[in-house]
């Protein structure tokens, strides 16, 4: 595995990865831009709430797939090095979500 380094917190992601992540980054970038354009036309607040529901479910799975893809990684290589503490940080993470 070797992609997560505790000591500097850095995860080396490969290009296919950052590809991804920026994808559904710009395309929620794109929402915000909307919903600011919406606002600059004055269209009705249930439209404009329609669309940050929207934009709140795109965070929320980008969020879990990082999550994820952190505790495939991340997580698994700390705790086979015996690193523990891992864990209570993605509990504490996990409890943002709930």
């Amino acid at each position: 595995m070797e992609n997560c380094c505790t000591e500097n917190k850095k995860k080396v992601r490969t290009p296919e990865e950052k590809h991804a992540f920026t994808t559904r980054i710009n395309r929620i970038t794109g929402q915000m831009n909307g919903i600011k354009r919406m606002i600059d036309e004055d269209r009705y607040c249930t439209e404009i709430l329609v669309q940050l529901s929207a934009i709140e479910q795109a965070v929320r799975s980008l969020s879990r797939v990082i999550l994820e893809e952190h505790m495939h990684s991340c997580l698994v290589e700390n705790i086979q090095n015996g690193d523990l503490s891992s864990v209570d940080e993605v509990a504490e993470i996990i409890k943002r979500f709930f």
